[in-house]
């Protein structure tokens, strides 16, 4: 029996992912957490699992902070990332992270169960979107993208920023103060060589981030 946590801080997205594995026969949701705090709370319990299945975009530390602790600490959890981002936007970014594979949330039902299967094997799980992406990135000379260069929390809030969020609404979103959030805002705005949100947002269109 495959042992499976999930992590995603919207109860309904929980109760979908546990309904859709509930009808495979050979796994088993053991426990759920709406953000990294619950999450360390059900590891420290006992609540042992093979695979987690966590989202990226968490209250606090997001999911992309959850796979870095987990592979500093040698944590023998594999991570399946299920996300409401493409692709194109953090796949690569989680796998380099530590996650066996990414699926985005508006794929089909079965996809889950097929990862979940895989990712408990020890198998990366690779989506053909993925994997067309990884094709072009050995044959073709990749381009330069200004944004690879923001940290994880810094593309978060360019992306929040970009999604027509306010900093306040951002910062009560991530846990964090609005003055931290205008610190990453600031780092965004320099490292990009932009001037203003409405410039962020123009660059976050045009480079597919929202």
């Amino acid at each position: 029996m495959i042992k499976v946590i999930l992590c995603d801080d919207h109860a309904l997205i929980r109760r979908g992912i546990r309904d859709t594995l509930s009808d495979a026969s050979d796994i088993e949701v053991v426990g759920e957490a709406g953000d990294y705090g619950e999450l360390r709370t059900l590891m420290r319990a006992g609540k042992g699992c093979d695979v987690l299945v966590l989202d990226i975009n968490l209250p606090g530390r997001s999911g992309l902070d959850v796979l870095h602790v987990l592979k500093e600490e040698n944590s023998p959890v594999r991570v399946l990332v299920v996300s409401m981002y493409p692709e194109d936007q953090y796949a690569l970014r989680a796998m380099r992270a530590g996650a066996f594979g990414y699926v985005n949330k508006g794929g089909e039902p079965g996809q889950i169960v097929a990862a979940v299967r895989t990712v408990a094997q020890g198998r990366k799980y690779v989506t053909p979107e993925m994997a067309q992406m990884l094709v072009e990135s050995l044959t073709q000379p990749a381009p330069e993208v200004a944004h690879e260069k923001l940290s994880d929390r810094e593309l978060q809030t360019l992306v929040m920023i970009a999604s027509g969020k306010r900093l306040s609404d951002i910062a009560e979103e991530l846990t964090l103060s609005p003055k931290t959030v205008s610190v990453y805002r600031a780092r965004v705005l320099e490292k990009l060589g932009l001037s203003n949100n409405s410039e962020l947002t123009v660059y976050a269109i045009r480079n597919g981030l929202v």
